[in-house]
């Protein structure tokens, strides 16, 4: 048996000198990329199966309409080509990354997760790479844990990537969710920059309403049961979460900005998580920002993409030009779980690819 060692106060401690930290808390968000899939979706093709029409819909959500995957469209295939986006935009390659970080819900596979074979693909083969499931807010929590494996020295520069494919768990009879989603991949790089361009995050969750948003049943049930006429689907309660994002998110977001040590007032540009662009008029109002400060809405044709709305608003934003690379940013994320995550951040380089 291995003798304790103790100190003066009789607490455990080791004979062993653990080598110091080698990271940094300069971070920063070095390039980000993009992917949608091929199909357009409009709203009428969704009313075809629902008793409302396209303008009931945008109405109610701001969406006119979304992108939903084909037969070779997957998790797998739009990170790939999102992570080669960012990585070709921050100027790198799969070979400078040390770590990946695949936010999604949506993954088709149980076993294997989606990050391994992305990172090979990408070119970042045998990094350590895991899929990060915490829903819409999914993003925010890989990022918060991509600036933590670099200041504690574990990596370098972290490929982050939010994809979803949730056309696939959609009852597009159910009203409550068929006009709403949409499927895609968003990826940025973090790592080392001059200055600090990342700031802490405000993280947390509410399992109490866990059953807001859920699949309808578990996969045991489902094969266990006499019959299969009916499959899992993703269901929720939109009033309700409604309620707690429009009200809720606002607390997190002001705890946002003053864990960071800035006001609203130093905000160059919000990007909303994209679930209901009347939720993000009424967060955006909350805040009290400047006159002009450019409010994230690609949900617009882009739909509520989950883990991937954050990255791909940033996208469309610097795109477009409505922000610019270096803008001080909230970025903040809720849904299922339910789950938030906010964080203010400086703005990538513009993308060209």
């Amino acid at each position: 048996m291995t003798p304790l060692h103790v100190d003066s106060k009789g607490q455990p401690t080791s004979m062993v000198t653990f080598a110091t930290p080698t990271g940094t808390n300069n971070i920063g968000i070095l390039g980000i990329g993009a992917y949608r899939p091929q199909r357009l979706v409009a709203n009428d093709e969704i009313c075809a199966n629902l008793d409302v029409d396209s303008e009931w819909i945008y109405t109610r959500t701001g969406i006119k309409s979304r992108r939903f995957c084909g037969r070779d469209e997957s998790i797998t295939t739009m990170s790939v080509e999102a992570g080669r986006a960012a990585l070709a935009n921050s100027g790198l390659t799969g070979a400078d990354i040390d770590a990946l970080l695949l936010a999604t819900s949506t993954h088709g596979r149980c076993i294997p997760s989606a990050a391994p074979p992305v990172a090979t693909a990408v070119g970042a083969n045998g990094v350590p790479a895991m899929d990060v499931s915490v829903g819409c807010a999914g993003f925010g929590y890989a990022m918060s844990l991509a600036q933590d494996m670099i200041r504690s020295g574990s990596a370098t520069r972290v490929l982050v990537i939010g994809a979803e494919e949730i056309s696939m768990s959609l009852d597009m009879t159910d009203p409550g969710v068929s006009f709403i989603f949409g499927d895609g991949a968003g990826a940025v790089v973090v790592g080392p920059t001059p200055t600090r361009q990342v700031g802490p995050v405000v993280w947390g969750s509410e399992g109490s309403q866990s059953e807001l948003i859920h699949q309808s049943m578990d996969w045991k049930d489902y094969l266990l049961g006499a019959s299969h006429t009916d499959r899992p689907y993703m269901r929720m309660n939109g009033t309700a979460v409604f309620r707690w994002a429009a009200f809720e998110m606002s607390k997190v977001a002001k705890r946002t900005l003053e864990l960071t040590g800035i006001t609203a007032d130093d905000l160059d540009v919000f990007v909303p998580h994209q679930a209901n662009a009347r939720i993000n008029e009424l967060l955006a109002k909350n805040l009290k920002m400047r006159d002009g400060v450019p409010v994230a809405d690609n949900i617009e044709y882009t739909g509520n993409t989950a883990a991937a709305s954050i990255p791909l608003a940033m996208y469309d934003l610097l795109k477009s030009g409505r922000a610019k690379p270096g803008d001080t940013a909230l970025l903040l994320g809720y849904g299922a779980g339910l789950s938030y995550s906010g964080q203010v951040v400086a703005m990538p380089p513009a993308p060209t690819v």
